[in-house]
């Protein structure tokens, strides 16, 4: 009888791909930021998904199967199944838990909510969609609809499935230190201030404009979790999936050992 139970991981951040295991996600992350020269350094997001879920786009029970211990009885890491095309297959029932895994591989499980975040009117808000796009993005719409509008409304600019959270900013604060200046500053790493000025004031100016494209290529890579608002969201058409983040007590408290190598 196997000693190790297996898995399967569905990484949306650095890559999109789905992964059998006989790793916990604290192992799995670990092995994949720090246990292997050819895995990624840096900051890693997988979801844990049903064991039993299927889809005809992956060869789920053949590379299950070959997921056993190795002859010392040691568990099998990683048996990729898919690299490619991966969340636009993924039943978003399917999804168990996120795990958030940092640098030096401490991981974070976080369970979704059926509440999604407050959608205040009137706001600009940035998000970054993290797979299968990955573009920065300025928009009037709240959450629900910017999956909505992404996944469902959009053939130019969408996705029939996405991941995306929303980047903490203060916009007010921005447009106040620029203001009057003729270099802008911008506390975004990789962002062209001009651009994001210009962006803001477009749908300011125009209300009939809900989104401008920022920036392509993902922040996520150059900022903490720490500058991510609310938390994650995978949607598809109107259905909406969110994976919120503990609040700032939760992470000082209870999520201490995570939070304190969060940089």
């Amino acid at each position: 009888m196997p000693k190790h139970e297996k898995h399967l991981y569905m990484i949306v951040f650095p890559i999109n791909a789905l992964v059998a295991s006989q790793l916990e996600p604290d192992k799995f992350g670990e092995h994949y930021t720090t246990g292997s020269a050819k895995h990624f350094s840096g900051k890693v997001i997988f979801a844990e998904l049903d064991i039993h879920f299927r889809n005809d786009h992956f060869e789920i029970d053949k590379y299950l199967e070959l997921t056993t211990e190795h002859p010392d009885g040691s568990p099998k890491k990683t048996k990729f199944i898919k690299s490619y095309n991966v969340l636009e297959h993924v039943d978003l029932d399917a999804i168990k838990k996120l795990h958030l895994c940092t640098a030096n591989g401490k991981v974070l499980s976080i369970d979704s909510s059926e509440y999604t975040a407050y959608n205040e009117p009137g706001l600009i808000r940035i998000y970054q969609e993290i797979t299968p796009l990955d573009t920065l993005v300025a928009s009037t719409f709240d959450q629900r609809e910017f999956g909505r509008f992404i996944t469902k409304e959009t053939l130019s600019k969408g996705a029939p499935k996405i991941c995306f959270t929303q980047i903490e900013f203060n916009i007010g604060r921005f447009l106040e230190q620029n203001k009057n200046k003729e270099i802008f500053s911008i506390e975004l790493p990789n962002v062209n201030p001009y651009r994001f000025y210009d962006c803001i004031m477009e749908l300011t100016d125009k209300p009939e404009k809900l989104t401008k494209t920022i920036g392509l290529g993902s922040l996520l890579r150059d900022i903490s979790y720490k500058f991510l608002r609310h938390g994650f969201w995978f949607a598809e058409g109107d259905k909406l999936k969110f994976f919120p983040m503990p609040s700032l007590n939760e992470l000082e408290n209870q999520y201490f050992y995570w939070w304190k190598f969060v940089r």
